[in-house]
């Protein structure tokens, strides 16, 4: 009897056990997709549709305010869309739209963009043996400016205060020359940035760098570099060759960024009562500097930048 009630409670066990199978198997069954779409929210329904967000972008992107502001608000698109300005940002927010914002661009028009491009960054890949590829530019006017009360020292929650209006005590014109190879600086400073200095800055170079040596400068097209004088000069001197940058470029030349340091870690906050405190800490700056040089290595592809200026020269084109 014993057995018996076994079997009976084994029997329905299984049939309990497909019963269940029975009803599970179908939704393992389905495609996996299916049960990722999410249902329907409790919550209010939209109250902008698409088409009243596409007139809200059309109107950023397209169109200009009634009242000659030179860039929409919140306020205004709200005011001209219907659309309540939290909703009118919050879009704004999600397609990343900032029309109070404005970015600075300059595209060169040399017609020897690329020929001239290439032979800079040649150098920078490739430079020439037995020769100094030199990176060189003058920094003009630096002015020695002194605030007109004393400086609020810095606190906890509290940043320096500075004056807004300052007392010049004149200026000064920085020459330098990055080494391309090592990374230090050739300067000098003078009072003036005419020719004459700067052809006294490339004898002081001259006299600085071994006989044996090529010397090959990569500059800007400032009309100082192209003087008659200067001309003159480099042919009585035939170890030296200038490679000129493209027009609106001097970000490709790369004493820029040695400028860009010394601007933002001695000038920028400083405090100069004369020139010749100025002078003293661009010095120094400059010595510091050539303690520790770091060599410049050039990263970028030249035929991106290319393709980037053609893009940019195309979506001009379009504008107009």
């Amino acid at each position: 009897m014993r057995c018996g009630r076994d079997q009976q409670r084994g029997g329905a066990a299984l049939r309990h056990h497909q019963r269940d199978r029975g009803q599970v198997a179908p939704t393992l069954c389905r495609p996996p997709h299916q049960g990722l779409h999410d249902e329907l929210r409790p919550g209010k329904p939209r109250s902008i549709d698409d088409e009243r967000i596409a007139a809200l972008l059309n109107t950023t992107l397209h169109a200009r305010p009634k009242d000659g502001a030179s860039h929409w608000s919140v306020r205004g698109l709200a005011a001209e869309t219907g659309i309540a300005k939290t909703s009118v940002h919050r879009f704004l927010q999600a397609f990343g739209l900032q029309p109070h914002r404005r970015d600075s661009f300059k595209l060169s028009t040399d017609p020897f963009f690329i020929e001239k491009l290439r032979d800079v960054v040649g150098l920078y890949l490739n430079p020439p043996d037995k020769a100094l590829v030199l990176c060189l530019d003058e920094k003009s006017p630096v002015q020695a400016l002194e605030r007109t009360q004393p400086l609020l020292p810095l606190g906890f929650g509290d940043v320096e205060g500075v004056t807004h209006d300052d007392l010049r005590h004149g200026t000064t014109t920085l020459f330098a020359a990055v080494d391309l190879l090592d990374g230090t600086v050739l300067a000098q400073c003078r009072p003036r940035h005419r020719h004459q200095e700067f052809l006294s800055f490339l004898r002081a170079i001259e006299q600085a760098v071994p006989a044996d040596l090529e010397i090959h400068v990569i500059l800007d097209n400032y009309a100082t570099h192209k003087q008659p004088k200067v001309r003159a000069w480099l042919a009585r001197h035939p170890r030296w060759t200038f490679h000129f940058v493209p027009t609106s470029c001097s970000w490709l030349n790369a004493v820029e960024g040695f400028f860009a340091k010394l601007t933002r870690r001695r000038l920028k906050n400083g405090v100069f009562c004369s020139v010749v405190d100025l002078q003293a800490a661009i010095n120094r700056f400059i010595k510091e500097h050539n303690q520790e040089p770091k060599p410049f290595v050039w990263k970028a592809d030249p035929d991106q930048i290319i393709a980037a200026v053609r893009r940019g020269h195309q979506v001009l084109a379009s504008i107009h």
